[in-house]
This record gives structure tokens, C-alpha cells and sequence, in this order.
């Protein structure tokens, strides 16, 4: 399967599960997070849902992040040089859509690329080798590369893996791990 398809493919497959279902599976992912090992570091970095474009709800996982203490960072994205900024989420962080939907930090405490321990990343689809496809921009890709070298990902997805991505490209980042409402991938 290519990029191009998996994300046609799985956009629609998104818009086609009820708001009921997203939820429940929302919830899912975030209780099979739970399983993995990664409860002992301290940085994570979580995305933001476009409820727009039917992702997963991440309110499930700051809550758990939050009752366990962690240190949670959002980020702020730069179209221009398709870079990310990353703040620490307080209880004072105004939260504010940009023009593409995308909630992010106003401003706040900034924390670099190499303080981040886990990253949960958002994606379309997944491979069964940990190949991700995402929207296209390489956001995700670009800083991942300027993380540390130990950093863990963390796919989240409403479905299962598909048997490979045809078209990756050199800068494409794996994933250590990709969760779903049913199981957990380790790569």
C-alpha cells in the first residue's frame, strides 16, 4: 500500500466511526498504553486531537500523564519552517486553534527537542514493521530527528497494522511501539 492510498483510505475509515466509537476506542488506547514500559521516564510529548479530522482523543492520556505526575509538553507548529516548538502544558496554558485546526499552546514555558522521553504520535496508518504515514508535512519526522537517540514513539491508532508502506522515504521515522483499542505493536 502507498502513502497516498493508506491516507485515503483511513481518513474515511475515521469519518465513518461515530463520535460514540471514537470515544470508546479513544479510551481503549489510552488503558493499553497503560501496559508499557515507559511508565518510569519523565518528559512526554503528546499531540493535541483535530477533532476535525476524527483522530484520537488524547484528553484520555494527559489525564493519565497528569495523575502520575509527568512532566506533559504540547507543541506549536511553524508552517513556514515546518519545525515545532514545544511547551510545558500548566494549568495556566491557553490552548487556541490555528488555521488548520490544530490546537496549540498561546505561549508558555518553551522545552527543547532533547529534555522529550516518550512521544505519542498521531498518524493515518501504520505498517507492521512500524512505518508510520501521517498527513504529509513531515512535522513529526523533523523532530523526532532532533530528538535524542533513545527517544520512544508511540503510534496511536483506531486500527490495526496493514502489511507494508511501499513508498518510504529516508527521513521517515519508525515507531517503537503503536497501540491500538485491541493490542499493542512492539517494533
Amino acid at each position: 500500500m502507498t502513502k497516498k492510498e493508506a491516507r485515503i483510505k483511513y481518513k474515511h475509515l475515521r469519518s465513518e466511526l461515530s463520535i460514540e466509537e471514537r470515544d470508546e476506542k479513544s479510551c481503549a488506547i489510552a488503558n493499553e498504553l497503560l501496559k508499557l514500559p515507559i511508565w518510569d521516564k519523565q518528559y512526554f510529548h503528546v499531540f493535541l486531537s483535530i477533532t476535525e479530522h476524527f483522530e484520537v482523543d488524547t484528553e484520555y492520556i494527559l489525564h493519565i500523564l497528569a495523575g502520575k505526575d509527568k512532566e506533559i509538553l504540547i507543541s506549536k507548529s511553524d508552517f513556514e519552517s515546518r519545525k515545532m516548538i514545544h511547551y510545558l502544558l500548566t494549568d495556566g496554558t491557553k490552548i487556541k486553534k490555528n488555521e488548520y485546526n490544530i490546537p496549540e499552546p498561546v505561549d508558555g514555558i518553551e522545552v527543547p527537542d532533547s529534555k522529550i522521553d516518550v512521544v505519542f504520535v498521531p498518524l493515518l496508518a501504520f505498517d507492521e514493521k512500524g512505518h508510520r504515514v501521517g498527513y504529509g508535512k513531515g512535522f513529526y519526522d523533523r523532530f523526532l530527528s532532533h530528538c535524542k537517540t533513545d527517544v520512544i514513539t508511540v503510534g496511536l491508532s483506531f486500527f490495526e497494522a496493514e502489511k507494508g508502506i511501499s513508498d518510504l522515504h529516508e527521513n521517515d521515522f519508525a515507531l517503537n511501539y503503536c497501540v491500538t483499542p485491541s493490542k499493542t505493536y512492539y517494533f
